[in-house]
């Protein structure tokens, strides 16, 4: 036997103890993808994606009120904080006879599911976890029962229904100026800023007495102003950003529409096609129209907290799983395309279409040309409307008009040259006559 026979099986046992030594590169890999969590279909509350927060941070964070566990512990908020733990005591003060325990159990059996509706991982105890959705949710709920007042009562008519309503406690609070209400009814309509639905639901018929008929979509629809008044909440609804979309995009039609190209021209070069602009009667998504040269776009208000619903309602959509129309994200994207610049702003406020209470046209200009930044948008919703514009403005006639307003109508200035132009034009014309005439005699 040669020395390089016996020095095979030496080889192969060597190869052979090699394999049982795992390497420390697996060992790493093998222990974080045993701490990595299984993802759920339950998750409807998402911190918005790096790409979209970069643009605008300030859209995305709280200005004053946090809201479930993202931006829990953060020192900005400690006013609220304390003005919750007041709502808190008011409203056991007012049931003399009642304690925390009461709403404990119910709160026990809802941890984990309220849990799976974060995408994040909440780091948060059992012990901080249920005491931020008692304390965050109180809060909630006092605030809507309290903001109902017996004059919207009775003019929706519910008669004697008002039943134990914290009016007079809570409106002692100082949360309850006007400037401080306007940023917590914001703040209740960040994606990163909810709570799950189910637990302000639960707490709000542990709350409400017995003789207390106003059901919470009453409550939450009048505090946010939602287009019906008697909505119903479904236990599909997820929070009260859902709730908010959903009240603006019931009803309206549910059957994707084929991508296309956006509209090529905006709202200046339309105008200079011969696209006239005109408000619609209606408030609505489903309102923008275009008939006979005619585009007719619903009223908007343009304030200081504009710019972070229309983000927080767009990052919903574009963070959720289902295939559904992102209607908020095609309106967007919509008037993105007919706003490039302010004088596209001027056109649009002064058919009224736009109310601008910034002040300054080119800051709405440049939300709209910053709020599609990183959005996807597969097909639209208005892509029929995009058709029937394009096609218009592509007319050749269209292009002339568009051509000789852009060239020679673009100022009061260049109206009057052209003006003073074909007078000397007639009066040359006019002078070859006569010379022509007396020519003959």
């Amino acid at each position: 036997m040669s020395n390089h026979q016996l020095d095979q099986p030496i080889q192969h046992a060597g190869i052979y103890d090699r394999s049982m030594v795992q390497d420390h590169v697996s060992i790493h890999i093998e222990s974080m993808l045993c701490s990595l969590l299984p993802t759920s279909p339950e998750h409807s509350i998402f911190r918005v994606r790096h790409q979209l927060r970069e643009v605008n941070k300030k859209a995305y964070d709280p200005e004053i009120l946090a809201i479930g566990p993202y931006h829990h512990g953060n020192d900005k908020f400690k006013f609220m904080e304390v003005q919750k733990l007041r709502c808190l005591q008011q409203l056991l003060n007012r049931r003399e006879e009642e304690s925390i325990d009461r709403y404990m159990p119910t709160l026990r059996e809802l941890e984990q599911k309220a849990r799976n509706c974060y995408a994040d991982t909440i780091d948060l105890s059992q012990e901080k976890f249920l005491a931020m959705m008692l304390i965050d949710g109180c809060f909630i709920v006092e605030l809507f029962r309290g903001y109902i007042i017996r004059g919207i009562i009775e003019e929706m008519g519910i008669q004697n229904s008002i039943g134990d309503l914290p009016m007079h406690d809570i409106g002692d609070l100082p949360m309850h100026e006007w400037g401080i209400q306007n940023s917590i009814r914001r703040d209740l309509l960040l994606l990163e800023n909810q709570l799950p639905l189910f637990v302000l639901s639960k707490l709000y018929d542990l709350i409400r007495g017995p003789d207390d008929q106003i059901e919470f979509g009453l409550a939450a629809s009048a505090y946010f102003g939602a287009p019906s008044p008697n909505w119903t909440v479904g236990e599909e609804t997820e929070h009260l950003l859902h709730l908010y979309h959903t009240w603006h995009t019931s009803g309206l039609p549910e059957t994707l529409r084929p991508n296309c190209m956006p509209v090529k021209f905006s709202a200046t070069e339309l105008r200079e096609s011969g696209v006239r602009f005109r408000v619609a009667q209606g408030g609505e998504l489903s309102d923008i129209k275009f008939e006979n040269g005619t585009l007719e776009i619903p009223v908007l208000e343009v304030e200081d907290h504009t710019e972070s619903k229309f983000r927080n309602l767009v990052a919903y959509e574009q963070h959720r799983r289902r295939i559904d129309i992102n209607y908020f994200t095609d309106y967007v994207d919509f008037m993105d395309c007919l706003i490039n610049s302010s004088k596209d702003v001027e056109v649009l406020r002064h058919t009224r279409i736009i109310k601008n209470y910034l002040g300054d046209d080119e800051v709405i200009a440049q939300m709209f040309n910053r709020m599609g930044d990183y959005i996807t948008v597969s097909s639209s919703y208005y892509s029929k409307i995009f058709q029937n514009v394009n096609a218009h403005c592509d007319k050749r006639r269209n292009i002339w008009m568009a051509k000789l307003r852009r060239e020679y109508f673009h100022s009061p200035w260049a109206f009057f040259s052209v003006l003073a132009a074909i007078v000397l034009l007639l009066l040359t014309a006019a002078q070859t006559v006569f010379t022509i005439l007396s020519y003959t005699k």
